[in-house]
């Protein structure tokens, strides 16, 4: 019997066949995304991970547009990274953390990039994987995306921020408690 956690996160069938399929479809026109790999091998990965499934497709709902970005050959996984152009729709307008969210006194956002994350089951991009992620292609050249903090510069007060300007990409710094309709974040996924 499946615990009630794990049965929230399966998807039938139905829905399983269309994220599929866009998901194949995402892998075959960037290939430059995840050179040498084979798709029947990430399909059966992913076939054995209903979870993982079920976050991609929280990924594909909020406009992340997830695809494969690598693979890592000691633990078999693929990675997976949100590779929309722009910072996905659906998770714009949050401030970072819950401390940050919790320490406004007017005009909070629905929840914070970092619950929010957690509750997708995915893991924010860190500043390194930002800049990977830029080597496949101009990404947040409107937009810009909150990235995971270190815990010395959150401690501060601040949380970081990617985007692409001037064909450059750049980290920049926020206090953690603010949010733009212009900002959401990225996120990756192990599979």
């Amino acid at each position: 019997m499946k615990n009630l956690k794990t049965a929230q996160k399966d998807l039938s069938q139905k829905q399983r066949e269309p994220l599929l399929a866009a998901l194949k479809s995402r892998f075959e026109k960037n290939p430059n995304r995840h050179k040498g790999l084979d798709w029947a091998k990430v399909q059966a990965r992913l076939e054995g991970s209903p979870e993982k499934l079920w976050s991609l497709a929280e990924m594909e709902r909020t406009g992340g547009e997830p695809d494969v970005v690598g693979h890592d050959k000691k633990s078999g996984e693929y990675v997976f990274y949100d590779c929309s152009a722009e910072s996905p729709k659906g998770r714009t307008s949050l401030c970072y953390d819950r401390e940050a969210l919790d320490s406004r006194k007017e005009h909070k956002p629905k929840t914070s990039v970092v619950d929010l994350a957690a509750e997708l089951g995915i893991e924010l991009l860190t500043e390194a994987e930002y800049f990977e992620l830029q080597k496949l292609g101009e990404f947040d050249t409107k937009t810009s995306s909150w990235l995971h903090t270190p815990a010395e510069i959150r401690k501060l007060g601040g949380a970081i921020y990617g985007d692409r300007r001037y064909g450059r990409v750049f980290v920049g710094h926020n206090g953690a408690q603010s949010y733009y309709s212009g900002r959401g974040f990225r996120g990756s996924l192990r599979v």
